[in-house]
């Protein structure tokens, strides 16, 4: 009789003891699937919203022309921007 109420208890003891893992598991698989997500995203974005290279011919240009004043602030800014999303 003892050992039937001991295996009992013990069964119970390995349930609760595969269920904690298995939460476990489950938790370290979803941050691993989060991480994965956001670094994709972080990829994929890329260079937007950096300035082009300082040696670009257009805007070389751009900032003779504005130098000179041959276009104001808000030429100058609207052009900028233009070239930024090329």
């Amino acid at each position: 009789m003892m050992d039937g109420g001991m295996m009992g208890g013990m069964s119970v003891m390995m349930g609760v003891w595969a269920i904690l893992v298995l939460v476990t598991l489950l938790a370290i698989l979803t941050a691993a699937v989060l991480a994965t997500i956001w670094l994709a995203r972080k990829l994929r974005e890329g260079d937007r919203g950096r300035p082009a290279a300082p040696s670009d011919s257009a805007h070389d240009e751009l900032r003779r022309r504005y130098a000179s004043g041959d276009i104001d602030d808000s030429e100058y800014e609207h052009r900028l921007a233009t070239l930024r999303r090329n």
